[in-house]
């Protein structure tokens, strides 16, 4: 009798462990985006860094039928997906962090896939794909604020390679970049272009006529360096001379105009009495005339260009 109510009891277990079984267990919901159950049965809002923060992105737009999913970005990954080890899983086949074995080409292409045409068609190419530049090199992906896109922080997250370009735009006289009027984008393309130096636009002075189409002109008398090329005169990041010169006049215009003699103003010669030897000034003896206040620009107040009926001289 105890032994049928034994196997009578074992029947019962077995037949509730096995419909328990049979039972389907509940189909894990997409949190964010289409199709990352998969994902997200692993990586909750407890994330460092906090993935399920796409959401608030415009990538997290599931209304968006161009919206990518997990995999579109970052690969099948069936041997991240599937592991079930204790230990770290293995990355996923398009891995974004600082020790990825992954090409920069190929993480690249990961967002090209999408991000391809318009601003970002020169891309293949240019500074920062030769360079081995990627996309998540200056654009964080899962975060709600990408710095580089806020034109406050941008120079900011250039400078953490343009060193020289940090320091310049520190001097005395500079484009109002950290001042957030202007940032780096304002006059390059850091996804390539056809311009130099991944320049906005085809050449120097079209990318700074933007801004100053007061230089543009045209003029009746051209001054040819100012026509030819801004940087010949300026340093467009920053300099400690007024207006981001090279060099203060006298001396900027002098490396031009130097002549053999005529004693017009602009020769900087040498002699006691002009109290200048060479480019400069004598201790102890009064200045030239035209070292003092703008020196050249004094009467030459025009010198990016002059409809004057006296001719290239540049006066008002």
């Amino acid at each position: 009798m105890v032994a049928l109510q034994c196997v009578a009891l074992s029947t019962v277990l077995f037949s509730g462990a096995a419909q328990a079984a049979t039972e389907a267990k509940p189909e894990a919901k997409d949190l964010v985006l289409k199709g990352d159950a998969k994902c997200t049965a692993c990586h909750d809002e407890a994330d460092a860094p906090e993935l399920l923060a796409i959401g608030k992105t415009r990538h997290g737009m599931t209304g968006d039928s161009r919206t990518p999913t997990c995999t579109k970005c970052h690969g099948e990954s069936a041997a991240h997906t599937d592991y079930k080890g204790k230990d770290k899983p293995p990355s996923t086949d398009i891995n974004f962090g600082k020790k990825t074995k992954v090409s920069a080409q190929a993480r690249s292409e990961s967002c090209l896939t999408c991000h391809k045409g318009g601003k970002n068609m020169h891309w293949d190419g240019g500074s920062h794909a030769s360079n081995d530049v990627t996309c998540a090199s200056c654009h964080t992906v899962h975060k709600q604020k990408d710095k580089v896109r806020d034109k406050a922080q941008q120079a900011e997250v250039c400078y953490a390679c343009h060193k020289q370009q940090r320091a310049d735009a520190n001097k005395l006289s500079h484009h109002p970049m950290n001042e957030g009027k202007v940032t780096c984008s304002s006059c390059h393309n850091p996804h390539g272009s056809t311009g130099p130096k991944q320049l906005v636009k085809n050449n120097v002075n079209e990318t700074c006529y933007t801004c100053h189409t007061e230089k543009r002109g045209p003029f009746l008398w051209e001054h040819p360096p100012a026509s030819d090329d801004c940087i010949i005169c300026h340093t467009p990041h920053g300099s400690n001379q007024p207006a981001m010169l090279k060099a203060r006049a006298p001396f900027l215009c002098a490396s031009c105009h130097q002549t053999a003699g005529g004693g017009h103003p602009n020769t900087i010669r040498s002699g006691a009495g002009l109290g200048i030897t060479g480019t400069t000034l004598t201790p102890g003896v009064n200045a030239q005339a035209q070292v003092a206040y703008k020196a050249c620009l004094n009467c030459h107040t025009q010198v990016h260009g002059s409809n004057h009926p006296s001719g290239p001289r540049f006066v008002r």
